[in-house]
């Protein structure tokens, strides 16, 4: 077997790792979808449900949006029952704007089968040897690539 470049390997993984982040996405993306959000309204959500709430010209200096668009896009999501309003405690004058308690849910609930269920069926059809080759695979690249983050970041320290 003819040896390959090191740089036609690496764009041969570089590009079975995009398939496998496709495929790994669907079930998210197909529940995006079903939502029926706006792409400002996903980026929106997005923004919120990793915060612990913030004011309307926070998320809007965050979205890059005007306050106004950004205040109707709030205005739409609060009616989805997607976000809620609420008074800031440390400062009664604000209010900040969070993921609803029901959103909260999903995403404790719901989203990681949603993110894992590809995986997880693929690695049950596969054979016992099949699930140790892949593993074993996974993990040699995951050493790699730590093993040369580990020498690039010494380099710097070096510097």
């Amino acid at each position: 077997m003819p040896k390959q470049p090191t740089l036609a390997v690496a764009a041969e993984i570089d590009g079975d790792l995009r398939v496998i982040r496709q495929i790994l996405r669907q079930p998210v993306e197909a529940q995006i979808e079903r939502g029926g959000l706006t792409g400002p309204q996903q980026s929106a959500m997005r923004v919120l449900v990793t915060s612990n709430g913030l004011s309307l010209k926070d998320l809007s200096k965050e979205l890059g949006l005007a306050h106004s668009t950004v205040s109707g896009i709030v205005d739409r999501l609060q009616k989805q029952g997607l976000v809620k309003r609420t008074v800031d405690q440390s400062d009664r004058r604000l209010i900040k704007i969070e993921a609803s308690d029901r959103v909260r849910e999903f995403l404790r609930d719901t989203w990681p089968s949603l993110e894992m269920h590809p995986l997880a069926e693929a690695i049950r059809a596969a054979t016992p040897s099949e699930r140790q080759q892949v593993l074993h695979g996974v993990r040699i690249l995951r050493s790699l690539l730590e093993r040369r983050n580990e020498k690039n970041c010494f380099a710097r320290k070096t510097e």
